[in-house]
């Protein structure tokens, strides 16, 4: 009987199953797969909401915008004071508008209010040899009057640098820009 299986392991098999002819091993496979699929599903879902959390490159443009549009009907005072609010609406999901004039002056900044007043073209991005990023926020919004800009910064809660990219638009007829940006 080479090859053939004997009566007893025919026995032995049967005993093995669920009663379906479904074998132990083939439902412990088949619990591990539905496991798997609910893990992926929730990293799925978790992704989808971390992403729901992050601002987009058009959120950035439009909040800029709307930030200059306050700044022109209602003046430069009621435009500071509303970007400064971090509870406003320049303040959305992971990111923020903030204001300078062409010379470098922190005009407004939701999250940094110890900058505001400060000259800030001297400051450098966290790259190496490291970039005077504002000094390139004022160049775009005297050039072309928009535009984004990328350079190194750290996350909060992350020591390590990364890409940000920020969206800077001149406030049309005025010596100030706008910008807000997002990690890459």
């Amino acid at each position: 009987m080479d090859g053939d299986k004997s009566c007893t392991d025919d026995e032995d098999d049967l005993k093995e199953t669920n009663g379906h002819g479904v074998s132990r091993r083939g439902g412990e496979m088949r619990k591990a797969a539905v496991l798997t699929l609910a893990l992926l599903f929730g990293l799925f879902l978790a992704a989808s909401a971390i992403a729901a959390d992050m601002a987009s490159k058009d959120e950035c443009v439009a909040k800029t915008k709307e930030a200059a549009k306050l700044f022109n009907e209602k003046g430069q005072d009621e435009a500071i004071k509303e970007i400064n609010n971090k509870q406003g609406k320049f303040v959305w999901k992971d990111t923020y508008v903030f204001m300078t004039d062409l010379d470098g002056k922190m005009l407004a900044h939701p999250m940094s209010p110890a900058l505001v007043g400060t000259n800030v073209l001297g400051m450098k991005d966290k790259g190496d040899p490291g970039k005077l990023l504002f000094k390139e926020f004022v160049e775009v919004a005297k050039g072309k009057g928009e535009g984004w800009v990328d350079y190194m910064w750290t996350n909060p809660g992350d020591p390590k640098p990364r890409k940000k990219i920020t969206y800077i638009y001149r406030v049309p007829g005025k010596n100030a820009l706008v910008g807000a940006g997002i990690y890459e």
